[in-house]
């Protein structure tokens, strides 16, 4: 029976599992069902937090590309339950993207959080929507300084989070800001208590 699996692991990836003695391990996954073909909670937390993603195409002769998309946290939006979306914003107008998915749908977008040392994997096709004003304004980050020129919708075939292992620990700006934010909060706090304290007792010092 096939598996949602078979979309990562061809014929010679199968044999080089063999060969390297971990294809018992990805059969008992595909057994099991296979990779997540839906958006669960877990993947709609990620997205909720994603401010960067890769999106890898390739051209009709599989010449693939790698391109960078990025927003606020929560810029790729979830349309359905398979079925998530981000608005294209103008850029060095080279259109490689664009020209790949006009001639080759199969689509990959690979999440990473640093943060969190979580890597997230979808598997999918990809489209570019230019017709749709009012999906595309749906898609675009309310307050973004950024014009948008078209939306792309990603049909979700399967995803997989991968272990941790070797991703570095790096923390965005905003993030250490918040942290910073909250724990001068909370020393003018206590320190206003200590303040009351004092007064309270008639210590001047």
């Amino acid at each position: 029976m096939a598996s949602n699996t078979d979309i990562a692991f061809s014929p010679s990836v199968k044999a080089i599992q063999s060969w390297r003695g971990s294809r018992d391990l990805y059969r008992k996954v595909e057994m099991d069902g296979g990779f997540r073909a839906r958006i669960d909670n877990r993947l709609k937390a990620a997205l909720a937090e994603t401010n960067s993603a890769y999106l890898t195409t390739a051209s009709a002769t599989g010449q693939p590309y790698s391109q960078h998309r990025g927003g606020p946290r929560g810029f790729i939006r979830i349309l359905d339950d398979q079925t998530i979306g981000f608005a294209d914003y103008s850029g060095n107008r080279q259109y490689i993207t664009a020209g790949n998915l006009a001639e080759n749908p199969q689509a990959f977008l690979f999440l990473m959080d640093y943060a969190r040392r979580r890597r997230i994997k979808i598997w999918g096709s990809a489209r570019v929507v230019t017709d749709d004003e009012e999906l595309i304004e749906r898609l675009m980050p309310e307050g973004y300084g950024a014009r948008p020129e078209a939306a792309i919708l990603f049909e979700i075939i399967a995803w997989d989070i991968n272990c941790p292992q070797h991703i570095p620990q790096k923390i965005d700006g905003d993030m250490v800001a918040a942290a910073l934010a909250e724990r001068d909060a909370e020393i003018a706090r206590l320190k206003a208590e200590l303040a009351a304290l004092r007064a309270s007792k008639g210590d001047k010092s």
